[in-house]
């Protein structure tokens, strides 16, 4: 259970990313995908050729900064429908990171990464280890929560909101569409870099299929504890994050195979999306909103 609560951590970073397109600017992006294995592949790579592991997934972010700039390009100047600019540069991601790669599969085990001060101190897989991912998670949503607030993440949220309004304003909706999915998969790629380091290895199919686990994320973080403002939105895909792995984890515990996650991911989306709509979900919801303000009225 430790190991779905850091492995959650993690991907939190990847959900943030997802986050950012799904609800920010409510583009369909499935790049996700593709720069989540680019990233795994640019760090391993540079990690077995003697690049520091921090540069390395510097270089990961950098690397998925391009991914989504490709895509955004594919949409805005190519005027290639979303969906399918996602799909294209994805199955392009494909082939460049078996380039990458070399081959594909690659080991990380006698490398020095990230992680390996916390495996050679046995710290892994304890509080430590939970401690330190939650602090690189909260970090990483504090810094979305700054950019958001600024004037371009101003203008990005706009962007997602009413398009024709914000360009009436002057402002470059396809800058900000761009910009957006350079950010969002530069978070997703840097994902990847970590999982990579994590688990030992980089593999070509590592990502196939993210993009549900991310958006899985999303949509039951913020059915659960809410999406109104912006810091409570990220923190709840944070949390969103850990109680998927979490499930995912109680689902395989269960009896249920390893080849049976993502159809447990498909129903938990159709869940956390169908039951918000359900009456009965709504009048629990309301009377556990009575109670909340009932107790704040006594307290007060």
């Amino acid at each position: 259970m430790i190991t779905a609560v850091e492995l959650g951590l993690i991907y939190a970073i990847m959900a943030l990313g997802v986050y950012l397109t799904f609800k920010i600017l409510d583009f369909p992006d499935l790049t996700v995908d593709g720069s989540f294995t680019t990233g795994a592949a640019v760090a391993a790579v540079s990690i077995i050729n003697g690049v520091p592991p921090l540069l390395a997934t510097a270089m990961a972010f950098g690397a998925g900064l391009a991914a989504g700039v490709v895509t955004g390009l594919l949409h805005t100047k190519g005027r290639i429908n979303g969906l399918l600019a996602g799909i294209l540069t994805m199955i392009a991601l494909y082939s460049i990171n078996l380039r990458i790669m070399g081959k594909a599969n690659l080991p990380l085990l006698r490398e020095e990464t990230l992680i390996t001060p916390l495996r050679e101190a046995g710290l892994l897989g304890g509080i430590v280890s939970i401690l330190l991912f939650l602090l690189v998670a909260l970090v990483v949503k504090l810094v979305l929560d700054w950019f958001l607030h600024t004037d371009v993440g101003l203008a990005m949220q706009a962007t997602g909101d009413n398009e024709q309004m914000i360009r009436s304003f002057g402002v470059s909706t396809d800058n900000q569409k761009i910009l957006g999915l350079a950010l969002s998969n530069g978070l997703v790629a840097t994902c990847g870099a970590f999982i990579a380091q994590y688990q030992g290895f980089a593999d070509i199919g590592m990502g196939i299929g993210l993009i549900l686990a991310g958006l899985a994320s999303v949509i039951i973080g913020q059915a659960i504890f809410g999406s109104r403002l912006i810091w409570i939105a990220t923190l709840a895909v944070v949390l969103g994050s850990v109680l998927y792995r979490v499930v995912i984890q109680l689902a395989l515990q269960a009896g249920l195979q390893p080849n049976d996650m993502k159809l447990i991911s498909a129903v938990l989306v159709v869940l956390a999306l169908v039951l918000p709509q359900w009456s009965g979900f709504k009048k629990i919801a309301g009377r556990m909103g009575t109670r909340k303000a009932a107790a704040k009225g006594a307290e007060v």
